[in-house]
């Protein structure tokens, strides 16, 4: 059985509001990060991903929101969990996420 591998995250201290700001620029991926809002997902049932897309731009969606720091996405059995960081985000910069997404 193949493993799926833990993919590197940015610590809350290494959180960069550029990247947090390109990374939430894209509406794609906004959307992504507000069903994420209402919990963590897996990966391969993400409602705010569009099934016709691509597997590579799926995957790249979901890179630049963990490359951010916006996201984690982490082995869960054979798929990923995918889980916002709203708490390293409020904490680096207050009230980003309802500012950019508008409130919950």
């Amino acid at each position: 059985m193949k493993s799926t591998t833990e993919l590197p995250h940015p610590d809350r201290a290494a959180l960069e509001i550029g990247a947090v700001l390109f990374a939430l620029s894209d509406p794609e991926r906004r959307e992504l990060v507000r069903e994420l809002r209402d919990g963590p997902q897996d990966a391969a049932n993400c409602m705010a991903i569009d099934p016709a897309l691509p597997k590579s731009t799926k995957s790249h969606l979901m890179k630049v929101l963990r490359e951010s720091g916006v996201i984690r996405n982490e082995p869960n059995g054979r798929n990923r969990r995918l889980t916002l960081r709203d708490a390293d985000l409020e904490s680096r910069f207050p009230g980003l996420l309802d500012a950019v997404l508008g409130p919950r």
